[in-house]
């Protein structure tokens, strides 16, 4: 590869406090995408009211920006490591501000899929691209540890504050509003992130493998959509969810299968030998598997048996996200104490037992035990998904940062997907016996009810009398124990998390070696590194913005 050469000093301005003004705009970058995730959720009744979906075209105005974005993760995250991760992550921006003011002005429902699916689009172009230029700027594991920690504080603070946001500027405005607070930011972080972030490129050694991204995503695709129609209600043996899972798997083996071949694969297939790479993707899934799970279940006991309103549900909901950004903040520090493995496994005990707390909730409100269950719930998945996604990037070279980022990306929609479907389906199973032999209710009502514990309301309003009053107490009583059910379930499966998490490293290695060595900057006062292997990275300044580098690697003097 081959740059401009720049002298020391620009290389430590680049690399020393300019790099957390780098990461501010990363964050700022990412905190949008987290946002616009779960900020239509509270405006989907406006929505409904004013374009008239059918119901296919409501599940897709919801679904098509996770889709999209899951399916194109690797897709374009393996590019940016081929043509530049910045000028990827530039083109997410424009792509990400003009898909919000579609979707803001969309007079119809088809028109709000495009831009939905569009949004999804420049989301699958920043999401990696923020993560592995973190990657690179930080080569530092202690810093980057740090870094991550508010990374991921930052996805967690986009996540919660979306239906809060959404649910305010609804109130105020009208629909279109929740798309329309992205175009200035987005016209805003565009140029000063063409100023401030730096280009890196991984290995660009043969032609990008068109063909096997593509495979990829039509994997994805399929494989994330088949998981979505079983957390819908959808059986396993149902055609389109069966063919759907299957036509995913297969086009995901068929990658695998090409990937392994190739001289200059997409992804280098064997990061997924190293023991604390795989197992960080595996801890991945299953902690956004209980995270989105638990809260989609969380959100209806709330409402449907406690009673109480969306805003004192999103209020009851806080302590977690507080305690998340907690973990992400203390990150850095916890992992240096504990190391990824004690860090992780940590995280998933604290679930764990967050869940289990939670069975003690029956048919009255407990708020002290669902705020203590929440505040451990938040700082344990948080502090298992921060010492996860460090460990992984860690591990993987910096040539393919991108790759790696979108495997962590991938995992984690893959994880909240299942979620849905897994403990959605373990739900169900629990609840609906308890709705087949109601007295005095008949069979038909009976099964109507059994589809879902707000139906089942629906149903006995319509009843009246006492059959209607028998029907309610039965309904609520079933999803009482079909919440018990499911945690109980879920609290297996954060055990078995943390008995995978054994196998990550005993202690946070911080020594600089390999790929670590060849990336880390030029000390202020250090020699000029030895001539070796070279990685491209573009370090735009303040006075030079067109600048490109070539950062030669080699031991660096302290």
């Amino acid at each position: 590869m081959t740059g401009t050469t720049i002298g020391a000093r620009a290389r430590v301005r680049a690399s020393g406090a300019n790099r957390w003004v780098i990461l501010v705009v990363l964050c700022v970058s990412l905190l949008f995408v987290a946002l616009d995730a779960t900020v239509l959720h509270v405006a989907i009744p406006s929505v409904t009211e004013d374009l008239r979906p059918g119901s296919v075209e409501l599940l897709w105005i919801v679904d098509a920006y996770p889709l999209v974005c899951a399916a194109l993760l690797i897709f374009f995250g393996t590019l940016g490591d081929r043509v530049g991760r910045r000028r990827v992550l530039l083109l997410g921006y424009a792509i990400f501000g003009a898909a919000s003011a579609v979707a803001a002005l969309a007079e119809s429902a088809p028109v709000l899929i495009a831009a939905r699916a569009l949004l999804g689009i420049g989301g699958a172009m920043i999401m990696p691209a923020t993560l592995s230029i973190l990657r690179v700027v930080f080569p530092d594991r202690r810093e980057r540890a740090t870094a991550i920690g508010i990374w991921t504080a930052v996805a967690a603070i986009g996540a919660a504050t979306g239906p809060v946001l959404g649910g305010f500027l609804v109130q105020h405005f009208w629909w279109g509003s929740v798309f329309l607070i992205n175009i200035p930011l987005m016209a805003l972080i565009l140029p000063l992130g063409r100023w401030l972030l730096p280009e890196s490129k991984g290995s660009s050694d043969g032609p990008w493998d068109v063909l096997g991204a593509l495979m990829a995503a039509g994997g994805i695709l399929a494989l994330v959509l088949g998981v979505k129609r079983l957390g819908a209600g959808e059986g396993l043996f149902d055609g389109r969810t069966l063919a759907a899972l299957c036509l995913g798997t297969a086009l995901l083996i068929l990658f695998v299968r090409r990937q392994r071949r190739r001289a200059h694969p997409l992804i280098d297939i064997r990061m997924f030998s190293r023991p604390a790479f795989a197992t960080s993707v595996g801890c991945i899934i299953v902690a956004m598997l209980a995270l989105v799970g638990l809260e989609l279940i969380a959100v209806q006991y709330l409402q449907l048996v406690l009673g109480l309103s969306p805003l004192q549900t999103g209020l009851r909901m806080l302590p977690l996200t507080f305690a998340a950004m907690a973990a992400g903040a203390t990150g850095s520090y916890t992992l240096r104490r504990l190391g990824p493995r004690r860090m992780v496994c940590t995280g998933f005990v604290l679930t764990a037992a967050a869940v289990l707390l939670l069975v003690l909730m029956g048919q009255t409100d407990w708020p002290t035990l669902m705020i203590v269950s929440f505040v451990l719930l938040g700082f344990g998945l948080q502090t298992t998904l921060f010492a996860a996604y460090e460990s992984m990037l860690s591990e993987a070279p910096p040539e393919r940062a991108g790759g790696a980022a979108a495997i962590g990306e991938t995992s984690y929609q893959l994880g909240a997907g299942m979620g849905i479907a897994l403990l959605g389906s373990v739900m169900n199973a629990a609840y609906a016996p308890g709705l087949a032999s109601v007295g005095g209710v008949p069979a038909q009502a009976s099964a109507a009810a059994s589809n879902s514990l707000g139906e089942a309301y629906d149903v006995a309003t319509r009843l009246g009398g006492s059959a209607g009053e028998a029907l309610r107490t039965a309904a609520r009583n079933s999803f009482v124990h079909g919440v018990h059910v499911t945690l109980f379930v879920s609290a297996g499966l954060l055990l078995l998390g943390a008995v995978a998490g054994l196998r990550l490293p005993r202690i946070m290695d911080c020594s600089v070696t390999g790929p670590e060595r060849d990336e880390e900057p030029e000390s202020a006062f250090g020699s000029e590194p030895r001539q070796s292997q070279q990685l491209s990275v573009k370090l735009p300044s303040p006075a030079r913005p067109g600048d490109v580098a070539t950062v030669e690697s080699g031991r660096t003097g302290h």
